[in-house]
């Protein structure tokens, strides 16, 4: 959840909330998990807080004023980025990595393409995967002062029991945000209660993804091994967040929900085939869906009224 209402081409469909207030409410919804996130790693998880989030805004403000476009840095969408970025990241990650994954995010997949409401690929999400390609060291080293050794879904996916309640308040090692699932659903319901987005997209994508899971990843419906498969490997974070963002998600419901089924399907497909060599997997499947929005928008937005389909010769 980035980027605001689409700007793309006439007609529009227009909210009463503006972009920045939009962006005010998803910062708001976002604070359990930093807050958390810097009670569970300490201080240096603030420090990437703020280098990400500084470094998205600079860098927005820099290429518009040096294109001498309209400034729109003010709307707080570069501020979410950032902090997206943050939590995503492992608390030990050098803090220089922050700022060149969210240059790349703000500058290459957001600005490039045209600015807020034009680009095809989430940019928090997109800038970590980038950071996963190239930096693979310090974004898979998970080790700090509060915990050492692999993070829960690691463990589980090499056959490892897991307690599924240290996942659910948090108490794990892991990426800055993403640990804690009670506080991540409560940004998410907070999100629902303020209109921002429907439940579509994340009771797809988790419905999808439990099956697939059940019926395929050879534990049957075992209680423990499904929480933990859902609360790990920053699924709850991504899809809550992430799937949900208005620009690269579609703009139907029946689009949204076919959006998140695409979205559970390949997440759960990841974790089956790839083992503990992939388990962040979602951030590939949401990246996956958003690149087949266009499609997807394409047969489920209706045709306008009196309008006949050309006929292929």
């Amino acid at each position: 959840m980035e980027n605001g209402n689409r700007q793309m081409g006439s007609p529009h469909i227009r909210g009463k909330m503006s972009t920045a207030r939009i962006m005010q409410c998803v910062l708001l919804a976002l604070l359990p998990a930093a807050i958390f996130g810097i009670v569970n790693f300490g201080t240096r998880a603030l420090l990437h807080m703020i280098a990400c989030m500084v470094t998205c805004v600079l860098t927005e403000f820099s290429y518009e004023a040096f294109a001498d476009q309209r400034l729109t840095a003010g709307d707080c969408s570069a501020l979410v980025t950032g902090l997206l970025l943050a939590l995503s990241l492992p608390v030990g990650a050098p803090l220089w990595l922050g700022p060149v994954g969210s240059i790349f995010a703000i500058l290459i997949v957001k600005m490039l393409f045209g600015g807020i409401g034009r680009n095809i690929l989430n940019p928090a999400l997109t800038a970590w995967c980038f950071l996963r390609i190239f930096f693979d060291g310090p974004m898979t080293d998970y080790a700090c002062d509060a915990y050492t050794g692999a993070t829960p879904l690691t463990g589980l996916l090499a056959g490892e029991a897991q307690d599924p309640f240290s996942m659910l308040l948090g108490t794990t090692g892991g990426s800055i945000g993403e640990t804690s699932a009670i506080a991540i659903l409560a940004g998410g319901l907070l999100l629902l209660g303020l209109g921002i987005i429907s439940l579509r997209i994340p009771v797809a994508c988790f419905g999808t993804f439990t099956l697939v899971l059940v019926f395929f990843g050879g534990q049957g419906f075992d209680e423990v091994y499904l929480v933990t498969q859902l609360c790990g490997g920053g699924m709850m974070l991504a899809v809550w967040f992430m799937a949900t963002d208005y620009v690269t998600s579609p703009m139907t419901g029946k689009g949204q929900v076919l959006y998140g089924i695409v979205i559970g399907l390949a997440a759960g497909a990841v974790r089956i085939l790839a083992r503990e060599g992939i388990p962040e997997g979602i951030a590939y499947a949401i990246l996956l869906g958003n690149l087949l929005v266009p499609l997807i928008d394409k047969f489920t937005v209706p045709r306008a009224f009196a309008v006949k389909p050309r006929k292929v010769k």
